[in-house]
């Protein structure tokens, strides 16, 4: 028998700065049950902080992150992906 996975929501939040993504990560892993799978650094300084669980703590996490990274820099987005095709799960996983 072939049981299905429960699906994992995913949160994205991006930020311009080092300072703002740490302080992003850290409330958004203090704020819910969440995991932060991730992190890429891409040019310009846009850092875009990945967490994974359940859906209200991903919606907690994003905008407990969103706050924090304002706070002391600048946040460029925050998106929930409320359970993402399975085909996409190499875009999430640690890198």
């Amino acid at each position: 028998m072939n049981e299905r996975r429960p699906r994992v929501s995913v949160g994205l939040l991006e930020t311009r700065g080092w300072v703002a993504a740490v302080e992003a990560a850290d409330a958004m892993a203090k704020a819910a049950q969440v995991t932060v799978s991730r992190y890429d650094v891409t040019r310009d300084a846009r850092i875009t902080i990945v967490v994974r669980g359940a859906l209200a703590d991903v919606e907690a996490a994003v905008a407990a992150g969103e706050a924090a990274a304002r706070a002391v820099g600048e946040v460029l987005r925050g998106h929930v992906i409320p359970a993402p095709d399975p085909e996409l799960e190499f875009l999430f996983e640690r890198g």
